[in-house]
């Protein structure tokens, strides 16, 4: 079983804009968590999902598999690399009004611990860190079951109004 297949429920889509008008990011991603949005597709493909979400603050579960293995024959960074910048965006989206909307600005991530399909389910979880008027940051980490890091990662996002 998959951890998409585990969490109940999960649908996998594009909100529509009628879907999330007037919704704050926090209530956007708490429809999602109740099954009343889609969650994006591209969790699906890479087997990771949205948990947990409250004011500044976001937590993604992934279980990683030998599909994801680059040559070297560990799970290629790019995966953590995606549950990380999802906690680290999510965090700041839950400080959204509703109207408002953020881009990231950058993302920094610092590999300490090779990922494998053994090394079983991985949490990230997101911390927002400031949030001003036009730029929030946030601070994330990436552990296994026994709690050991296996990466840590900053962002900025650009705060903006929605068009």
């Amino acid at each position: 079983m998959t951890l998409s297949q585990s969490i109940q429920p999960v649908s996998f889509g594009l909100a529509r804009p009628d879907q999330v008008a007037g919704l704050t990011g926090l209530e956007m991603l708490n429809a999602m968590l109740a099954g009343e949005l889609p969650a994006p597709t591209m969790a699906e493909t890479l087997n990771f999902i949205l948990t947990t979400v409250s004011e500044g603050e976001a937590e993604f579960r992934g279980t990683p598999t030998d599909a994801f293995y680059n040559p070297m024959g560990i799970v290629h960074g790019g995966w953590v690399m995606t549950l990380l910048d999802s906690a680290l965006g999510c965090s700041v989206q839950t400080t959204l009004a509703a109207g408002e909307g953020y881009v990231s600005l950058d993302t920094d991530v610092k590999f300490v611990k090779a990922i494998t399909a053994d090394t079983g389910e991985v949490t990230v979880t997101g911390r927002v860190l400031t949030r001003g008027r036009q730029i929030a940051t946030a601070e994330g980490r990436a552990v296994d079951a026994k709690g050991r890091v296996l990466a840590l990662g900053t962002s900025s996002c650009l705060v903006r109004p929605l068009r």
